[in-house]
């Protein structure tokens, strides 16, 4: 039986928008994928991020974006990790748990540049697919050796939540930023208002 082929998106989601919604559409709709699993960060606890929403809220927002399309699933797996956690890590115990499944590690140019210096980064290549999407500013060039490296050609977007997270601060209205859900989710909390 063939193994279903699984993208894993890591992020903080903080909090998950439309550039994160249509990368992952884009993956699923348009590379040999069976799905896109949005593997959602905990807080890191040696970086005091005090804009970082607790992970639980982040992992509900994460869900109530993707809840209407089949081929999105979100992962809460990094949770109860020891931290830091490393991607090695999450890979391994995912493979661990699903042994009927091919991931492959979705990752940013931005990533690509410092991916020789992660912890066990030839063990990923050489047991994980890489999918590289273009991000401004950065380039996707990477050593001939690495055999196991997918450019993809999404489109890009220029949306961060950083630049969410402060317009919420300023009182702006950004619900064509958001998925209607997550909108809903912040204003009902009166989140990232602090």
């Amino acid at each position: 039986m063939e193994k279903r082929r699984v993208a894993l998106f890591f992020g903080s989601f903080n909090p998950i928008h439309i550039g994160h919604l249509a990368l992952a559409n884009y993956i699923a709709e348009f590379t040999p994928v069976d799905e896109v699993r949005f593997v959602v960060s905990p807080q890191n606890p040696f970086k005091q991020n005090s804009d970082l929403l607790d992970d639980k809220i982040r992992l509900e927002m994460v869900a109530a974006a993707i809840a209407d399309y089949a081929k999105f699933s979100v992962t809460d797996i990094e949770f109860s990790m020891p931290k830091p956690s490393y991607t090695c890590e999450t890979l391994k115990l995912l493979s661990e748990q699903n042994p009927d499944t091919d991931f492959i590690l979705v990752m940013g140019a931005d990533n690509i540049e410092t991916f020789g210096k992660w912890k066990n980064f030839q063990w990923i290549l050489d047991h994980y697919a890489l999918m590289v999407y273009p991000r401004p500013g950065y380039s996707t060039d990477h050593p001939a050796e690495w055999k196991n490296v997918t450019i993809i050609e999404a489109p890009i977007f220029e949306i961060s939540s950083t630049l969410i997270r402060n317009a919420l601060k300023e009182g702006k209205d950004v619900r064509y930023f958001l998925h209607h859900n997550v909108m809903k989710r912040i204003e009902e909390g009166n989140l990232y208002k602090g």
